[in-house]
């Protein structure tokens, strides 16, 4: 098997969007998918880009993503690298893919000077949590996601 790991570009963006709709679907939040391929181009790809994506495939043919940004640490006065989702299609898991994105985005983080590469994990999502303390990855308990959508935000200007 041929396996490479290489930024995205605008081609890509379908791929992209179809590898998010099996996340979905895997993470049983297909329901929340309420972006677009369009919304998903212009975040990537548009005049103001505020994230990036790294394709994932086997002999040509893609079989996962990750999708980054960067957010910065008061504490350490550095920018981190946050993953914000990380997928390998059931059928291509097993052979150390995620595993090597994980490298090839630490190795970014690194040498960008970033002082974090951070990711949340769902709870119920044991593989992955037993896969994340296996590269030695910390799950950090005490801190929860805090979220408003746009209701919500949108009471709190009021």
């Amino acid at each position: 098997m041929n396996f490479q790991i290489r930024p995205a570009t605008p081609a890509d963006t379908e791929t992209i969007f179809s590898l998010i709709t099996q996340l979905g679907v895997y993470e049983k939040l297909e329901h929340m998918i309420s972006g677009t391929p369009e919304m998903l181009n212009d975040a990537l790809f548009g005049p103001r880009p505020c994230c990036a994506c790294v394709i994932a495939t086997e002999d040509s043919q893609p079989i996962g993503f990750a999708l980054t940004f960067t957010t910065f640490s008061t504490f350490l006065c550095k920018p981190s690298l946050y993953l914000e989702d990380l997928f390998i299609i059931p059928s291509a898991r097993g052979h150390g893919y995620g595993k090597s994105i994980l490298k090839y985005l630490a190795t970014q983080a690194l040498a960008g000077g970033f002082g974090r590469f951070e990711w949340r994990v769902l709870d119920w999502n044991t593989p992955s949590i037993e896969f994340y303390k296996s590269l030695g990855a910390a799950i950090l308990p005490e801190w929860h996601l805090v979220r408003m959508t746009n209701p919500e935000m949108l009471a709190l200007v009021k």
